[in-house]
């Protein structure tokens, strides 16, 4: 099962991973959210560099063998509900058990009010993230349509809320 641990922000290599992982998520989320990287084969990244530089947001690297797998961004950490802003996990990983793992991880040590927003395009999302909140809250959790903020020529995001007790 996958390591999940908080970037530290102040160490380079920590960074340096997270901007690789960002480029690939970028690219897989360019087939449901449009557009082409920048003249410098980079993806606009503004939301990892809140996730490291904002106090109410945090990122964390999920491993698996010692090997970059994944990370989560969250937002929201000072709000009644927090949002998990930004998920993923390397391909070769999929579809055994780390990416749920690693939510109830990075949700338990948040207990509260969770969202979440996918593209309902994106099959293997709808489907991995339906699971998560069902394994997570059981039948309560519901799922709405909202529009993309700033974005008319896309579908509206599926948001999932659901709520994690603490442990103990």
């Amino acid at each position: 099962m996958p390591v999940v641990r908080p970037a530290d922000t102040a160490d380079a290599a920590d960074r340096a991973v997270l901007d690789r992982l960002w480029l690939m998520f970028r690219h897989d989320m360019s087939e449901f959210q449009g557009g082409l990287p920048n003249p410098d084969g980079t993806f606009r990244s503004d939301r990892l560099a809140a996730a490291l530089t904002d106090p109410d947001r945090l990122a964390y690297l999920l491993t698996s063998d010692d090997h970059p797998a994944g990370f989560a961004i969250v937002r929201g950490l000072d709000q009644p509900t927090r949002v998990l802003n930004s998920f993923f996990v390397v391909r070769g990983v999929r579809r055994r058990g780390v990416g749920l793992a690693a939510v109830r991880e990075v949700v338990q040590r948040h207990p509260g009010a969770w969202e979440v927003a996918f593209q309902e395009a994106n099959a293997g999302a709808v489907r991995f993230w339906r699971r998560v909140a069902t394994a997570l809250a059981g039948r309560r959790w519901t799922e709405e349509r909202r529009a993309v903020p700033g974005r008319p020529d896309l579908a509206p995001d599926v948001w999932i809320r659901f709520d994690v007790a603490p442990v103990g």
